[in-house]
Parts: structure tokens; C-alpha cells; sequence
């Protein structure tokens, strides 16, 4: 059993990727690129176990993906890594980066093979260019370019983390605690994403798969003689609100039902449980809206959505253009991408007594196409 565990940092809320789409949930054909890096780095054998940190908005989505150690990342990249190091019992630990995605298995091998001849291996890349440091033209053969992934000694690495410094890498740590480390020649390929044009730098990434994803949500609400009417995020003029925690807008929850089904995320009531005073009387288009920012960020884009509104009462035929408008907006799909239909149940069950409305929709979802930017 290889004494040798991988650290997969992917905590980050890409903050500087300025997409809306966090760069670990880019796809690479099906698989999210934490999930791709995470797979060739599996592929060489070379790990007892990989650590995945992860924020505490994606954990739950990314283990439904693979059996990998998921741990929740902190407000920083170093306490991301402390906390992924409690769950290291090997003598050895490479952490890396999910934004640094293409590392070859000759330059990981490289690494690799330098286990134990220093507390710290880090890989490097020669500087070309004249260096300027605070107007002055410096020496840039004394000059390092810093990659990831590192292999360090996992007790020196977690007694340099006890510091209250903050270090941008685990080779810094060390070496201010007291430890040493050995630089070896990088690799030009292995490039990291941090800007959008990064991408472009990183050939061994396949475009997302242009497969569509489909999602059917149900939901049912019965009427209260109290409170007003909302369905598809409008006000209806009617002598009867929901029954419901929120404001029991059955179509929009319908339709979020539709929308987590074909991402895969479960339904409304894991995301929002009922029994949470933080959706008491909640508006449900703001339900919606954080429905799509999650959508986003986890690299989905909404194709289009088909509602099917099901009562004797309230007639609502008179509301569905605003419907359209309203949910567009939300979604930011164009309103002809929104339909909204209308029907009864010829007075048959609880609708046909006039004692609820029931919802049925549909969504398509695709992947967001990264190359096209």
C-alpha cells in the first residue's frame, strides 16, 4: 500500500474566474474538473487515499459524484489544508491544486520519486524574462516561478500549519518553521486556472458534453381562506391563499423541483426544509433565484421550462403572459422559453372539488460550454 496521501484543493469560490461558473464545476466532456483532476491523478496508483476539501455549498453536490474523502474547506487555501491534513494518516502527503489540471504522469512520477530526500519537494519553472522588483532589475536566475503539487513530510507539514502566519504554499510554511525543502525542475504544461484565458493554456481538456438533461417536478397545494395567491411568481386576484410554510407558490416550487431534478441536486425540500424558520413566508421567487445561482455555479445552464397549472380555480388564463415574463427574468432565459399551460381535471379529485392546485414541470438543462468564451 503506497505510504503517500493526495490532497485535492477545490474550497475556492473563484472569485477571480469572473464567470458565475466556480472553475472546479467547469465540465470536462460529463465530469466536473475537480472530478476529471481528481480521476488521472486515481489512474497512477500512487495514493492509499485522496482528500477532496470542498466548501460547505458543494460538499453534499460533489459526493454524489464519487466515493473520494470529502472534507469542508475554510475561509482560506491553509485552512482548507489543515483540515484535509486531520484526515492523513500516511507518512508522505502531495497536495495540489483542482485548478492546476493538467499534470502529466511523467512530471507527478517526477515528484514522486524524491519521497523522503527532503521535508518539502517542490517543483519550479525557470524565469525567462527581465525581473523588475521595486525599480530595480534583479537577478532572475535567483528567481523561482512556484508550482503545485508539493510532496511533504505530513508531520512537518502539519507542525509548520500550527503558525499563525499565512502562506501561500506548503513549501513557504515549512521552511519558516524551521524545515527544509528541494526544488525540482516543473513542468511548463501544468498551468493553473485562475482567469478565464487560462483555459485556453491547458490542451489536455476535453469540451463539455453537449448532452441535455431533463427534470419532471410535481407539487400540490391546498387552499386557505387567509393570506393572497401567488403562482408563477405572480399575484392572483382570488378569495383564497395556500396552505404552505412560504407562500405557497406551487408553480415555482414545481418548477424548482424540475430544475434540481435534472442537475442531479435532490429536491426543494433538502435545499429548503420546511420545518426552518429561515423560509417562514419566504417570497418564492426568492426561493427560485437561489435555485439558479447554485444552477450556475455548478456549471449548469437552463435550456428551457414547461409548466402545467391544474385547477378549477382560480382561471388563469389572463395571468400567463406575466407568468412567462416573470419567470424569464428569474431564470434569465428568454420568455419563449418559458410556457405555461393551463388545464382542469374535468372535476375530478381534491382539484375537481375545488380544494387545491397541482403543478406539474419540466426543465432542460445543458452544461455550460467553457470553450465558446
Amino acid at each position: 500500500m503506497p505510504n503517500l496521501t493526495l490532497i485535492l484543493l477545490a474550497a475556492g469560490s473563484s472569485s477571480r474566474f469572473e464567470l458565475g461558473v466556480k472553475k472546479q464545476w467547469l465540465r470536462v466532456g460529463s465530469q466536473p474538473l475537480w472530478q476529471f483532476v481528481a480521476g488521472r491523478c486515481e489512474k497512477t496508483k500512487h495514493f492509499s487515499k485522496i482528500i477532496i476539501t470542498s466548501s460547505a455549498d458543494d460538499i453534499e453536490f460533489m459526493k454524489q459524484y464519487a466515493d473520494y474523502t470529502f472534507v469542508e474547506g475554510g475561509a482560506t487555501r491553509q485552512e482548507s489544508l489543515k483540515n484535509s491534513l486531520k484526515e492523513v494518516n500516511t507518512e508522505f502527503v502531495l497536495v495540489s491544486d483542482i485548478a492546476r489540471s493538467c499534470i502529466s504522469d511523467e512530471f507527478l512520477n517526477n515528484i514522486i520519486s524524491h519521497i523522503g530526500k527532503s521535508d518539502c519537494i517542490v517543483p519550479y519553472l525557470k524565469v525567462t524574462d527581465t525581473i523588475v522588483y521595486d525599480d530595480k532589475t534583479i537577478d532572475r536566475d535567483r528567481v523561482k516561478r512556484v508550482q503545485t503539487p508539493q510532496l511533504s513530510l505530513t508531520v512537518a507539514l502539519k507542525s509548520a500549519l500550527l503558525q499563525k502566519e499565512e502562506f501561500t504554499d506548503e513549501s513557504s510554511a515549512i521552511v519558516a518553521n524551521g524545515g527544509k525543502r528541494e526544488f525540482i525542475l516543473g513542468e511548463e504544461s501544468a498551468h493553473k486556472i485562475t482567469h478565464i484565458e487560462d483555459l485556453k493554456k491547458l490542451t489536455c481538456l476535453a469540451p463539455p458534453s453537449n448532452e441535455t438533461l431533463s427534470g419532471v417536478g410535481f407539487d400540490v397545494h391546498a387552499f386557505d381562506t387567509k393570506g393572497d395567491m401567488y403562482l408563477g411568481g405572480v399575484k392572483i386576484d382570488s378569495e383564497y391563499g395556500f396552505i404552505a410554510h412560504s407562500d405557497g407558490d406551487v408553480a415555482i416550487h414545481a418548477l424548482i423541483d424540475a430544475l434540481l431534478g435534472a442537475a442531479g441536486m435532490g429536491d426543494i425540500g433538502m435545499m429548503f426544509p420546511d420545518n426552518s424558520d429561515l423560509y417562514k413566508d419566504i417570497d418564492s421567487k426568492e426561493l427560485l433565484k437561489k435555485v439558479v445561482t447554485k444552477l450556475r455555479n455548478f456549471g449548469f445552464v437552463i435550456v428551457n421550462v414547461d409548466i402545467t397549472i391544474a385547477a378549477e380555480k382560480p382561471r388563469i388564463g389572463n395571468y400567463k403572459s406575466l407568468m412567462r415574463k416573470t419567470l424569464s427574468t428569474i431564470l434569465n432565459i428568454e420568455s419563449q422559453r418559458v410556457n405555461i399551460k393551463a388545464t382542469t381535471t374535468e372535476k375530478l379529485g381534491f382539484i375537481g372539488r375545488g380544494e387545491g392546485v397541482g403543478v406539474i414541470a419540466n426543465a432542460n438543462l445543458k452544461y455550460f460550454d467553457w470553450t465558446k468564451i
